[in-house]
Formats: C-alpha cells, sequence, structure tokens
C-alpha cells in the first residue's frame, strides 16, 4: 500500500477576548497547539513572544482583538492576529527613554517576515517564524 504525507495540521484558530487577558490566552492556545505538532518548547520561545506582542498591540493600538489564527507547514509557522482597528501598524524606534513601544521592533527581529493587511471587519498582523530544528 503506497504511503501519504501526512495532512498538514489544520490551523489554529482562536476567538480572543476583548480584555487584557487576551495575550494570555494566546499564549497558551499557540503553545499548546505547537506541543501536540510535536514541537520543543525550545523551538518555539520566539513564537510565544511574538504571539504576546502581537495580541497586545491588537489590545491597545487596534479596536478590539478578534482572533489569533496559527499554521505550521512543517517547516514554518504563520501567526495572524485579527483585529477591527482601521489604523495600520507602523514600525518605529522606541526611544531609550521609553519603556514600551516596541512590540513590532521584537516581531521583526524575531520573525522570518511580517506585515499587515487590511480586511472588511478591519486589518490583520502576520509573522512568518522557521521552526528551528530540535
Amino acid at each position: 500500500m503506497p504511503q501519504r504525507a501526512a495532512a498538514p495540521a489544520a490551523p489554529l484558530r482562536v476567538l480572543l477576548p476583548a480584555d487584557v487577558t487576551a495575550p494570555a490566552l494566546a499564549r497558551h492556545e499557540v503553545r499548546q497547539t505547537l506541543l501536540r505538532l510535536g514541537l520543543q518548547e525550545c523551538q518555539f520561545d520566539d513564537i510565544l513572544l511574538a504571539t504576546s506582542e502581537l495580541v497586545t498591540n491588537a489590545f491597545e493600538h487596534g479596536e478590539r482583538p478578534q482572533r489569533l489564527e496559527l499554521e505550521y507547514d512543517g517547516v514554518r509557522v504563520t501567526l495572524r492576529v485579527y483585529d477591527t482597528g482601521r489604523r495600520l501598524p507602523a514600525l518605529r524606534a522606541p526611544s531609550p527613554a521609553e519603556a514600551r513601544s516596541r512590540g513590532l521592533v521584537l516581531v521583526q527581529a524575531l520573525s522570518l517576515d511580517w506585515g499587515f493587511e487590511r480586511c472588511p471587519a478591519g486589518k490583520y498582523v502576520w509573522a512568518v517564524f522557521q521552526v528551528p530544528p530540535a
């Protein structure tokens, strides 16, 4: 009987609350999904940090975070965070005196690529990560 390649994992889709618990919930769901997919924690620390930053940005700068989606193709993880805000994210160099406003700088540093797209109900910000070998 011929062998078939495993089907790609179904993407994770999590509805996010409109409060400060959204980043923690998103991190928990992403972590559990990546563990179920057979990844080890040392392979996805950067993804969890970026998850927090993307969801926090949607909470603070969007009008309301709606959902987080994750896709894994066996080599790369793609995160998408949807929010209802119309204001587009802007990468800016933070001042050393600022305690905040480094989220997208971190996402850019940790990911292979990142960006955003408008959608009918707002926008989504995405980031792609290479999964390092275990």
